[in-house]
């Protein structure tokens, strides 16, 4: 049992009060990257990467320690299990190190080691710690939600004393080669090696061992200094379990790109980080921190981390996931692959070589064989859960800034913007609306109507979101205080005592959302009638829950604090904000009695499978063009680690941005997954229509093209929801065969509409370069304009400061609502526009997703999914499941849906057969015409046919027959 503590003296809420004014009254600059460690800084780090050091400098010579029983190995039913022994010393000691390999039907591979000692509790703590003396083995049941049905036809095809060889995956078509002394893995599919782990011999498992005091004036060797504590920036680490690392090395042979492994600034395509011309210096770091002001293009960790990276190349993709929660480094570099001279023809090919490096906890890998990048999203959806259904809304505009400073204050933004014709769904408050920040509770003076401020907002069609952050303020007399800490539900010191720090309240103590009856006690605060002044259209932002805190190291919690099950903090760190995100989702599932809807939670700090949960953005950006510029490459990034739902502060947080910036962003926000303007409290207020003309004008129309296309973001989230498709893609993942695109990191497209986008992210430029990745023709958006392309080539695409550079790819149909409303629950209703772009073949295709985009009926039938084509001068929707829609009992929400109809059709690119005055138009038995007004090409627009009042029920099966 946990023990807790009272109230601090005066003196200790004294010092802290002086540490925490201290943090708060620094001024506004940019990130102390001092404040943070760099790998020389982190023992672990340190030690590992001598470890890979000392391998390289031995070369041929050098022998990993690392060899599997033979004996030991047997494969049962997909799985096999084996003894990895590590030779310690030379007097031949060894430690035990169980093996878990798994085939799963998927076709993906898990390699799982663990320490025998450790797995038996067969060690001793120091200092009469608490915490567990495992090696942490709870994230799975964290983040793993299906996909672990294991291969039970892996079959083993080649085994002697030296290896086995295990065949796997559908159709047998990959396989494992085991080799025994030193212990290696090369994973193969078609016979060629694409993954592998250890072949140069940088696994190194720290195994326990028990502290020997130095004697009087000896000093501990400088490998052992940082094995038992560690001091950095005042505060030192006690480890009670002594060093407990683990490292692994994992090569791509043949692969030249890497991506993935989020949250950095860097480039799409990940960087070396062994020095050199244009590399970093410093491996990639995860460990989720606050690192406001963040510095561009650096590994430098930042709140949130993803470890699945991915490896391309033309034509063929593989991936891995290392899962662990702990602070962990990652090391790339590459190089060219030795090819014998006499070999004619032959060309060295690029591998990339990784090294992979955690403080504690087990060595846990996935490894996906591909061979796609759509493969590779899918199987790693399958297992840590696709990106959740987000509500309708929240694919709209929202407007924040800390902060906005009363419930008046709110409803004249609200009728400002509607005065202005500008459209938004949700308005934010950042801190300030609470009662001197205590959570669940209003400012009594400046929000003493939250109710009357919430219903202006619903009448409008609009929600408000308001900010709950982990820490829970340290005060006498606040009821959430009380009742957290009397039913022992937050994070604990060392000492096992109730652990105080500081963040924006002071003194605080911080909610430990593994504990089950944490959750269910934050689940009750949310209620209606528990959390005032809340209405239905109240939503949540989850901010600083990496955790920050202000007066810990590296802004954050000691690693040495203990959670529920007495994990220590080291153990679990990259996991905290997943779990405090994940009570709050919770919560919001049911505020009151029989109320089930989606929830609406944005998060700052995230792991793999925070993506089933809500939102995420970018963190505390600056308003300045390089950081509109890194924004894209971020968002990317995220996407292709299975957590689309991403942006960044549009307009920057800190810093008050020039109109055109301001401008500019808008218009880049306009394609972010998640799109919200945001300032910082010392920022000049910014909404639209305070920017005056023709800036107000611009950042309108830019809101106005994503109200529009909200129907074509919409069926991307679904698609995203079904199967871990990027929201906005890459060119690798939309053209894996062309490798001009590979590093690409400027454009995209958006789902599956054809819809390539380059935002314009620099200075004074009035035109961008579009590369092009296909044969196909591609149309301006706005004016219908005939591309003059060429496949891997660049196209240069006029863009003024009212303008963004948008492109239509031939073969594809864009589904959208034209008529401007104030927000998207005002569309609700509305009838469709279909904007067809013809291929160079005369067909095209496309596809429409749409449900109440609130509850989850949509899990019972109730949504509509629509496949629409043109082919042989036919336009045609059907059912894109097959489903017989007749069958489907209607609920309230799909019975309104049967009045809504396709209004217009727009045909671009239209070919001269179907210049005619009106065409055919049948479904549901029934034939009738609609006009089509024909404008012929000219000086290079397309010809375009639009067909009014089209009139066929969204829903419904109909065609229509052009000539």
């Amino acid at each position: 049992m946990r023990s807790t503590i009272g109230r601090s003296s005066g003196w200790t809420a004294l010092l802290f009060l002086l540490g925490a004014l201290a943090v708060l009254l620094q001024p506004a600059a940019a990130v102390k990257e001092n404040d943070f460690k760099k790998c020389h800084q982190s023992g672990f780090c340190k030690r590992n990467r001598a470890y890979a050091d000392n391998a390289a400098s031995q070369g041929s010579n050098w022998n990993s320690p690392y060899t599997v029983i033979p004996e030991t190995t047997s494969l049962n039913a997909g799985q096999i299990q084996a003894t990895i022994i590590k030779t310690i010393n030379e007097k031949g000691e060894t430690v035990r190190l169980p093996l878990t390999i798994s085939f799963l039907q998927s076709g993906t591979a898990r390699v799982t080691v663990d320490e025998e000692k450790r797995q038996k509790k067969e060690i001793v703590l120091r200092d009469n710690s608490a915490a567990r003396k495992e090696r942490y083995n709870e994230v799975e049941d964290w983040v793993i939600v299906g996909g672990l049905e294991l291969d039970h036809t892996a079959k083993i095809s080649f085994q002697d004393k030296t290896q086995v060889n295990v065949q796997y995956g559908p159709e047998s078509k990959y396989e494992a080669v085991i080799k025994f002394s030193p212990f290696e893995i090369d994973f193969k599919r078609d016979g060629a090696s694409h993954v592998k782990f250890n072949d140069r011999g940088l696994l190194n498992v720290e195994h326990w061992r028990p502290k020997i005091e130095n004697k009087e004036g000896e000093e501990a060797s400088d490998d052992e200094s940082t094995w038992w504590d560690e001091t950095f920036g005042g505060n030192t680490d006690s480890k009670p379990r002594g060093p407990e690392s683990l490292a692994l090395d994992i090569t791509f042979p043949g692969y030249e790109h890497v991506f993935g492994i989020p949250e950095h600034t860097g480039p799409l395509s990940l960087k070396q980080t062994r020095g050199g011309e244009g590399n970093y210096e410093e491996p990639y770091r995860m460990y989720n921190s606050d690192v406001f002001e963040y510095i561009l293009d650096s590994p430098m960790t930042l709140y949130g981390s993803i470890p699945f990276m991915q490896a391309h190349r033309k034509d063929s993709s593989v991936g891995v996931f290392w899962l662990n929660v702990a602070e962990t480094w990652v090391d790339i570099t590459k190089g060219k692959d030795n090819v014998n001279p006499l070999s004619l023809g032959l060309k060295s090919k690029t591998s990339t070589h990784t090294h992979w490096i955690s403080e504690a906890g087990l060595l846990d890998v996935f490894v996906f064989m591909g061979p796609t990048p759509a493969d590779l999203t899918k199987a790693y959806g399958e297992l840590t859960g696709f990106t959740a259904m987000p509500q309708e809304f929240a694919l709209g505009y929202h407007q924040c800034r800390w902060n906005y400073i009363s419930d008046d204050d709110v409803k004249d933004v609200d009728r400002k913007m509607d005065k202005s014709k500008i459209p938004y769904d949700v308005i934010w408050l950042d801190i300030e609306y609470t009662d001197g920040k205590k959570y669940f509770t209003w400012d009594p003076h400046s929000f003493q109507d939250p109710v009357s401020m919430g219903e202006q907002l619903d009448a409008h069609g609009r929600k408000l979101v308001v900010i709950i952050d982990p820490h829970i303020k340290n005060e006498d007399g606040y009821k959430i205080v009380s009742e957290m800490t009397s039913k022992d539900l937050a994070v604990h010191n060392k000492e096992d005592k109730l652990y105080e720090g500081w963040c924006w309240p002071g003194s605080s103590h911080w909610v430990d959302c593994f504990n089950p009856k944490a959750i269910e006690w934050w689940k009750t605060l949310f209620k209606y009638d528990y959390f005032k002044g809340t209405l239905e259209n109240t939503f949540i932002w989850n901010d600083m829950n990496e955790p920050s805190v202000f007066n810990g190291p590296e802004t954050t919690m000691p690693k040495d604090n203990l959670h529920f099950g007495n994990w220590e903090h080291r153990d679990i760190h990259n996991l905290n904000g997943l779990t405090f995100h994940n009570a709050t989702f919770e919560a919001l599932l049911s505020r009151k009695k029989g109320e089930l809807r989606r929830p609406f939670v944005l998060t700052r700090s995230f792991y793999a499978g925070s993506q089933r949960l809500g939102a995420m953005w970018t963190g505390d950006n600056q308003a300045e063009w390089s950081h509109l510029e890194a924004s894209i490459p971020m968002i990317l990034n995220q996407g292709l680690a299975g957590f689309p739902f991403a942006g960044a502060d549009v307009g920057g947080f800190f810093g008050n941005p020039e109109k055109d910036l301001i401008a500019r962003w808008y218009q880049a926000g306009a394609f972010y997954p998640f799109f919200r303007g945001h300032a910082h409290i010392d920022a000049r207020r910014r909404e639209p229509y305070l920017l005056g003309e023709p800036y107000t004008q611009i950042v309108t129309a830019a809101l106005r093209l994503r109200y529009s296309l909200l129907p074509a973001w919409y069926t991307a989230f679904y698609q995203a929801n079904r199967d871990g498709s990027p929201i906005l893609r890459p060119m690798f993942w939309t053209h894996p065969s062309e490798e001009a695109g590979f590093a690409i990191e400027d454009q995209a497209f958006v789902g599956s509409t054809g819809l390539l986008v380059k935002p314009v992210v620099q200075k004074d430029k009035e035109s961008v370069e579009i590369w092009i990745p296909d044969d196909e023709v591609y149309y301006d958006y706005f004016t219908y304009q005939v591309q003059k392309t060429h496949k891997g080539k660049h196209l240069t695409v006029a863009a003024p400061l009212d303008r963004i550079p948008l492109l239509m790819r031939g073969g594809h149909m864009i589904p959208r609502r034209d008529i401007p409303r104030r927000s998207s629950a005002m569309m609700r209703f509305d009838d469709y526009t279909l904007v067809v772009a013809v291929s160079k073949t005369g067909t095209a295709e496309g596809e429409l997703y749409v449900d109440d985009g609130d509850s989850f009926d949509h899990e019972q039938g109730q949504y509509i999914h629509r496949k629409f084509s043109l082919s042989d001068n036919t336009l045609t929707s059907v059912d894109a499941e097959g489903r017989d829609t007749n069958a489907i009992k209607a609920g309230e929400w799909l019975k309104n849906m049967g009045e809504v109809r396709v209004d217009k059709i727009v045909i671009v690119g239209a070919s001269s057969a179907w210049n005619q005055k009106e065409v055919q138009v049948e479904s549901d038995g029934e034939t009738w015409t609609a006009k089509v007004h024909y404008t012929a090409a000219k000086g290079g627009r397309a010809a375009f046919a639009t067909m009014g009042r089209v009139g066929a029920k969204i829903g419904a099966d109909w065609s229509v027959k052009l000539a």
